[in-house]
């Protein structure tokens, strides 16, 4: 059909404006220009409820994004946290997308090598499936209120880098101790999911990025690597990856065996793992958890996908199918609408049901 032609022309085009972005060059793809790619796709739904803020260089500081600034402050273009708003009539969840925007990453002073630091352009894949996802919602007519937070900064070095033992101060209001630089992508992360949280009130908060080389080594090439606080919801991202072609294999959720590997004699916590052999993938997602905190009732999903998001030295678009199939059920599009996964969205569709299945974990082992 007609509606069915033109979902695949948009799902297209958001793949296409995804990978370009990532494959850019930084020299190219910085900070302010990702800006800008995100306020051409505002001014390409114009027609649609949606409105853009960007939050950037020392105002991150002033209001108290110390993650997102403290990996961002070294670099010639600063950091930024571009939030991207969508409010349908009749909405009756807020939800959100945050990506991490590494747009390069040397490593910082923990500087990376010769051999590892080369392909680091890749590192918004997070932030980029989001601007091309969130294009695509809006496009197929997403009912509920939806929300893009890309978290955009560039690790480099300079004498304002930040230093390992330096301590910063989150937007959730806890302290890291930084204890190795090029964990950076889930300091960004924490702030976004904490912005979402307190200032957009959030229901359901999803975070997806390239996080760690231990992704691929866990789950693959070709299967990104999720967690959640909800049982339903982890399933789901499982269906929603069979179904679209994007991907995903559930790690393991497991605070109370994982989270103390960030333990801190100076602060709340460390940016780093203690033992690196401790399943990586979970322990920089628990990261990026405890800053909603593991008693939060709202539902809390992780993507990492860091093989996936390229093959070889291309991208591959990851992540835009992803989320519109997560989240089909609150798709106006009926043959997105078929690809909604039995689990997760269409089990607690209002947000504010629950069931023994769709209590946070944690809470099910206190």
């Amino acid at each position: 059909s007609e509606t069915e032609i033109k979902l695949l022309e948009e799902s297209s085009y958001a793949i296409q404006l995804t990978a370009r972005i990532v494959d850019t060059p930084t020299n190219e793809m910085h900070t302010d220009a990702f800006v800008a790619e995100a306020k051409k796709i505002k001014e390409l739904l114009e027609s649609y409820p949606v409105d853009i803020t960007v939050i950037r260089g020392e105002e991150l500081r002033e209001r108290g994004f110390g993650g997102i600034y403290g990996v961002g402050k070294a670099a010639e273009h600063p950091p930024s946290l571009i939030v991207l708003k969508y409010n349908p009539e009749n909405a009756k969840r807020n939800i959100a997308w945050v990506g991490k925007g590494i747009v390069y990453d040397t490593g910082g002073l923990s500087m990376k090598t010769k051999l590892t630091m080369p392909g680091m352009k890749h590192d918004c894949g997070g932030a980029a499936a989001v601007l091309g996802a969130f294009y695509l919602a809006v496009k197929s007519g997403f009912q509920d209120n939806l929300y893009g937070l890309m978290c955009m900064a560039e690790n480099s070095v300079s004498e304002r880098a930040t230093r390992p033992d330096d301590v910063h101060t989150m937007y959730s209001g806890k302290t890291v101790e930084i204890n190795n630089t090029d964990a950076e992508g889930r300091l960004v992360l924490a702030d976004g999911v904490a912005y979402a949280k307190k200032d957009l009130n959030c229901q359901i908060i999803l975070d997806i990025c390239t996080l760690t080389g231990a992704q691929g080594i866990a789950t693959g090439r070709y299967h990104a690597s999720h967690l959640s606080n909800q049982g339903d919801w982890e399933e789901a991202v499982s269906e929603a990856g069979r179904a679209s072609g994007d991907l995903s294999f559930p790690a393991v959720y497991c605070p109370e065996f994982q989270y103390p590997e960030f333990n801190s004699v100076v602060a709340d916590m460390k940016n780093s793992v203690c033992d690196r052999s401790n399943a990586q993938p979970s322990c920089a997602g628990l990261f990026i958890n405890s800053h909603l905190g593991f008693d939060w009732d709202g539902v809390w999903i992780h993507v990492d996908m860091a093989a996936p998001s390229a093959v070889g030295e291309r991208a591959t678009g990851y992540g835009v199918t992803l989320l519109n199939t997560l989240f089909a059920g609150s798709s106006a599009n009926p043959m997105l609408k078929k690809l909604a996964p039995p689990s997760g969205d269409n089990h607690n569709a209002n947000g504010n049901e629950s069931s023994p299945t769709t209590e946070p974990k944690r809470r099910r082992l206190n």
